[in-house]
C-alpha cells in the first residue's frame, strides 16, 4: 500500500467515525442460499468475485432499495433480485445514452442494443426471479425525480473506468456521482469494486483506458463528489495480477483478449485469475 493511500484511508476513517455493523445471521444464510442456487456456469466465477462476502461488506439486506450500476449480463442482478425479495426494489443504473458511442465509436447497432437493455431491465429481472420484486432501468443521467432520496445502496461494480475515461471531454464521472449522491437516502451507502492499478504504476497506466484505476484517486473522486470513505476491504484482491507496460484488465479471464490463438498464453493468464480489485464503501457526507 502506497503512503498516499495509507494516509487517505486513515484520514477518511477518522473523519467518518463509521462502525461496520455485524451482518445478521439470517441475512447471511439467505444470501448464501441465493448464491448457491445459481447455475454452475454462474458460480464458476465466485472464487474471483466473492459475491457473498462482497454484499455482506456492503451491508445489503432483503427489502432494501438498491441501484446496480452497469448490470450488463446480469451476473450480480440474478443474486440481487432473488436476495432483495418481494419487498425490495432493484434499479438497473446504466451509462448515459450519449456514452455508448464514445466507448465504441462507429458501431451504432452496439450502442442501440445497450440503450435498449436499459429500457428492458425490468423484463430481464423477471426472467431471473418470480418473487415480484419491483425493478426499473434508467441511466446515471436520467434518474427519475421520484427516485431521489429513496435508495439504500448503490453498487458500482467494475463500472467506474469508463465513467472516468470520458470525464475530461464529457464530464461523465462527475455527473454520474452527483446523481448517485442525489438518489441515496441520507444514511445510504455506495459500494465500489474496481480494477486496481499497482502502487508502482505510472499515471498513464491508471487513466482508465486499460481498465485499471488508482485507489487513492478513486477515493479522492468520491470525496470531491460529496462522499466519505467508511471502510475498505481486500475481499477482491488478487496479488497475482501485476500488470505492466500496456497490459489491460481484459487480457485476464474471462475475456483473455489478445491470446485467443495462443493456448499456452491463455493458460498462463488463466492461472493469474481475474484482476486485482479494490473494494470500498462510501457514505454521503453531511
Amino acid at each position: 500500500m502506497s503512503m498516499i493511500r495509507t494516509c487517505l484511508l486513515a484520514t477518511s476513517l477518522v473523519l467518518t467515525g463509521f462502525t461496520q455493523t455485524s451482518y445478521a445471521d439470517d441475512n447471511s444464510a439467505t444470501l448464501a442460499e441465493v448464491v448457491a442456487a445459481r447455475s454452475d456456469e454462474q458460480k464458476a466465477r465466485d472464487g474471483s468475485r466473492h459475491p457473498v462476502q462482497t454484499l455482506e461488506f456492503f451491508q445489503l439486506e432483503p427489502g432494501m432499495t438498491v441501484a446496480e450500476g452497469l448490470p450488463g449480463g446480469g451476473w450480480y442482478t440474478r443474486i440481487l433480485a432473488n436476495y432483495l425479495g418481494a419487498d425490495g426494489v432493484l434499479y438497473g443504473l446504466n451509462y448515459a445514452d450519449r456514452m455508448w458511442p464514445l466507448i465504441r465509436p462507429g458501431n451504432p447497432q452496439w450502442a442501440a442494443d445497450r440503450i435498449a437493455a436499459t429500457e428492458n431491465f425490468a423484463a430481464e429481472v423477471a426472467t431471473y426471479t418470480d418473487n415480484g420484486i419491483t425493478a426499473q432501468g434508467f441511466t446515471f443521467e436520467s434518474v427519475p425525480p421520484e427516485v431521489e432520496g429513496t435508495v439504500d445502496r448503490v453498487l458500482l461494480i467494475r463500472a467506474l473506468h469508463n465513467l472516468n475515461k470520458f470525464e475530461e471531454e464529457a464530464q461523465t464521472r462527475s455527473r454520474a456521482l452527483a446523481n448517485v449522491r442525489a438518489m441515496l437516502k441520507d444514511d445510504g451507502l455506495v459500494g465500489v469494486v474496481q480494477h486496481r492499478a499497482p502502487d508502482t504504476a505510472f499515471e498513464s497506466g491508471t487513466n482508465s483506458s486499460r481498465g485499471y484505476m488508482d485507489e487513492a484517486a478513486v477515493i479522492l473522486m468520491f470525496e470531491e463528489a460529496g462522499f466519505e470513505l467508511v471502510a475498505d476491504s481486500d475481499i477482491n484482491a488478487n496479488p497475482l495480477d501485476q500488470p505492466s507496460g500496456e497490459d489491460t484488465v481484459w487480457r485476464l479471464p474471462p475475456s483473455l483478449r489478445g491470446s485467443e490463438n495462443d493456448p499456452e498464453k491463455q493458460a498462463e493468464l488463466s492461472a493469474i485469475g481475474e484482476s486485482d480489485r479494490m473494494t470500498l464503501l462510501f457514505r454521503k457526507a453531511p
